[in-house]
Order: C-alpha cells, then structure tokens, then sequence
C-alpha cells in the first residue's frame, strides 16, 4: 500500500503556518510601533502647528500599506496553508473509507475545502439500479498523480473523498 502522507507532512504544514503567522504578527508589532509613534508626535504638536499634517498624511499611507499587506498575505498565504493544515489533521483523526474500485478517468484541477486538488474518477455500481455512477476521489496537488491505469482495479483509503493511500491491482473491470 503505497501512502502520500506521513506524520511529517503535518508537522512540515504547521511549521510553515505558525512561520506565516509569526511574520504577520512582526509586520503588526511595526505597524503599530510606527502608528503610535506618529501619533504621539502628533498629540505633543503645539496647536495650529503647519507640520501636523504631515503626520496625519504620514499615519494614512502607513495604516493603507499595512491593509494593503494584509489582504492579499493573510488571505491568500496563511488562508492556503491553514485550510491545507486542517485537511491534514483531519485525515489524521478523521474516519477513514477503505474501498477496491475500478479508475475510470481524470478530471480537471479543482479545490476542495481550499486545497487544490487533481480529480480521480472511479466507477461505482449503484445498488438498486442497474447503472454505473462515477465517484471522485481527491489526490493532492501538492502530491504526485498516482500511476492508476483505466479500467483496472485499485484499492483506496480514502478521508472526505481524499486520496489517502492505495494499492495497483492486476484485475480489470469485466466489460458487459
């Protein structure tokens, strides 16, 4: 059975998002250092002083780049690498579906719970009818494309539909 996780995947991901997380909060710490520096140079101005509003222009542009920073570096660095963090520790408590099914195809790139993942597609023959459904199952972008050949069988084990381990058959689907 060959696996695509191991307990180091998620200690990797933690490390990264507590190093995400500590550079924002440095960025803050100067952020605010620098906000109420200027805002106290401000409140020590003697009344009618032409030089204030430099300092009022001064807090403006700071407090602007600090949002301008912010977004983009909290919604889209940290918010990745949180939700990629959650998938992991999910998987590593989480039930887990062990399943032998025939590959049926790829599907486009997708995301699922803000990770980005490749599409596996599996036959699955419906109980009471008699059709056949395809099911996705989940591999990690991050992860290598396992070698699945169409048609043939592989067993899974699978969190939420993502791609835990699985194992190559030499069984083909019987065609009808």
């Amino acid at each position: 059975m060959t696996k695509l996780y191991s307990d180091l995947d998620l200690y990797d991901a933690i490390k990264q998002r507590r190093r995400l997380l500590g550079g924002y909060l440095t960025a803050l710490a100067l952020f605010l250092g620098g906000f109420a520096t200027l805002v106290t140079f401000y409140c020590l101005l003697p009344y009618n002083d032409p030089t204030a509003k430099w300092y009022v222009v001064g807090t403006s542009v700071l407090t602007g780049l600090f949002i301008i920073f912010s977004f983009p570096y909290m919604g889209i660095s940290f918010k990745r690498c949180n939700a990629y963090c959650k998938a992991l520790r999910f998987m590593s408590i989480g039930l887990k579906e062990y399943s032998v099914l025939p590959f049926a195809g790829i599907e486009d790139w997708t995301t699922k719970d803000g990770v980005d993942v490749n599409v596996a597609t599996f036959s699955v023959k419906n109980v009471k009818r008699e059709e056949t459904m395809l099911r996705q199952i989940y591999v990690d972008g991050e992860k290598e494309f396992p070698p699945f050949r169409e048609g043939y069988y592989a067993r899974l084990i699978s969190q939420g539909n993502l791609l835990i381990a699985y194992e190559l058959t030499d069984r083909k689907e019987e065609e009808e």
